[in-house]
């Protein structure tokens, strides 16, 4: 178990995020790994091919991927370990590891989408979380936004925050590393449309598998931070986890919804439209559809409570590994 490595990484991005003087200096390790998917891509995934020659250049691609993500954090775990002290090596990987971590920018971005709807309106509202969600936002209400930056907080908790710090604790940095190529794979190309559906069709279902721990882990820590939490219920949030999880259209983004509609009392999911094509989703949650800004704020309390309660059992697990 690498949980000393894991916490420093999210105590590490908890504080400074992922500044933008080394973004605007060398990118980030995401747009990086982006780059040779989108080769990839462009270069095996030829329409003149069948769908089953297609596919396995996907699964060529997800091996290459993984071979060149594990291989990058044992070559940089390998120089530090050559030129510094155990110490040293092991929070200079922490903060090289933080930039596998979402927690502040998901936080950012979903707050904004509150603040715009309280500040500019449902027009600011539909600019701020088009930014994050993969919907069409044009023709959303008041409540239609709430609810997009609402799932899309639930949901990339658990992709975005809760997985790779998981992978990250298993596997050290290679694997923080690996998870994150393969989640990046899927955003990419592990959709249905005509070009993706059989070249994407590995990354997609590797990235199902390696986030099934996490996205339950991920509902627990809502359920535990509901309970903690004034106003919310965390009985209401076990009924609907068990009841309606699993009638979701994701094996795994299902569990966070579901905990966080019944934790907050409210329905996520239902009817969306992406690329002018409605898609009739199943709802999430029995309570109150009537969204707004004021329940994107509870969910960001909520948030950062199970982001709270998690950072408290690294520490746990590192203490008492120290102890014995």
């Amino acid at each position: 178990m690498y949980a000393d490595l894991a916490l420093i990484a999210v105590a590490t991005e908890a504080t400074i995020g992922y500044p933008d003087v080394v973004y605007r200096a060398i990118g980030h390790p995401v747009t990086w790994i982006g780059r040779l998917i989108a080769w990839c891509d462009k270069a095996w995934n030829s329409e003149t091919l069948s769908d089953e020659e297609r596919r396995w250049r996907g699964i060529y691609m997800l091996v290459l991927l993984l071979a060149v993500s594990v291989l990058s954090g044992l070559v940089i775990t390998a120089v530090l370990e050559e030129f510094f002290h155990d110490i040293i090596v092991l929070l200079l990987a922490g903060v090289i590891g933080s930039a596998m971590l979402a927690q502040r920018s998901l936080h950012a971005h979903v707050a904004a989408v509150a603040s715009a709807l309280e500040t500019d309106g449902i027009e600011g509202g539909r600019r701020a979380v088009s930014m994050i969600v993969g919907r069409d936002t044009r023709a959303l209400d008041e409540a239609a936004v709430s609810r997009a930056a609402i799932e899309s907080l639930a949901e990339n908790f658990s992709d975005g925050v809760v997985a790779p710090l998981f992978w990250m604790a298993v596997a050290g940095l290679p694997g923080a590393i690996a998870y994150k190529a393969v989640n990046t794979a899927d955003s990419m190309i592990g959709h249905k449309s005509s070009r993706h559906l059989a070249f994407g069709w590995a990354s997609a279902r590797f990235d199902d598998l390696v986030n099934l721990p996490a996205s339950r882990l991920s509902a627990l820590w809502f359920v535990l931070a509901a309970a903690l939490s004034p106003g919310l219920s965390a009985p209401r949030a076990i009924e609907v986890l068990f009841r309606d999880a699993g009638h979701h259209r994701s094996p795994n983004a299902g569990w966070p919804e579901a905990a966080m509609a019944g934790a907050l009392g409210i329905q996520l999911s239902g009817p969306r439209t992406y690329d002018g094509i409605e898609v009739a989703e199943r709802w999430v949650g029995d309570g109150r559809s009537d969204l707004g800004a004021g329940d994107i704020r509870m969910a960001l309390e909520l948030y950062r409570a199970a982001c709270g309660l998690q950072i408290a059992a690294l520490v746990v697990v590192v203490v008492i590994s120290l102890m014995f």
